[in-house]
């Protein structure tokens, strides 16, 4: 439950990035930078966020811990965009769905290397961005992405390879 950094990141001054009190862990490869505004919360599930190598994560996104997040090297991540590796439960009327807890993970999320996820991108639980992938400006991810595509959409679909 603590915080890895190597010596070589960046990180904003106005980041936020949340020591865990659920026993989570955060690692922060070489030569990547956290633009301000970004924040990373550790929240409802046991798994960790790793942040590979020369990573650029911009302004306004957020990345939940909750079933797990890997982020590969050479990723960049465009601003205000949502990594959410965790659903609700939503099944009974009588219960605020705040109190119904969360569901079985369907593992977390991989962001392979060499990926760009533009603006306003919201990627899901259970999703791997393949090597090399584009995700398009406000697209949401709910389904594997295939390496080396370009997708776009909501939900996202693959429109071209690169």
């Amino acid at each position: 439950m603590a915080n890895f950094f190597d010596e070589n990141v960046k990180i904003g001054a106005l980041a936020s990035i949340e020591v865990s009190s659920r026993g989570t862990n955060t690692y922060i490869g070489s030569g990547t930078v956290i633009d301000d505004f970004v924040k990373i919360k550790h929240v409802a599930g046991d798994g960790d966020v790793q942040i590979g190598k020369n990573v650029y994560i911009n302004s306004g996104t957020v990345i939940y811990s909750a079933n797990g997040v890997v982020i590969g090297d050479d990723v960049l991540i465009g601003p205000n965009c949502s990594i959410v590796p965790v659903n609700h439960n939503m099944d009974s009327r009588d219960v605020p769905i705040r109190l119904q807890g969360y569901p079985l993970s369907k593992g977390g999320i991989v962001i392979e290397s060499d990926v760009w996820i533009a603006a306003n991108v919201t990627i899901l639980d259970g999703v791997t961005v393949g090597h090399g992938a584009v995700i398009g400006a406000g697209s949401v991810v709910t389904k594997n992405i295939e390496a080396y595509s370009i997708n776009f959409g909501s939900p996202a679909k693959k429109v071209a390879s690169r």
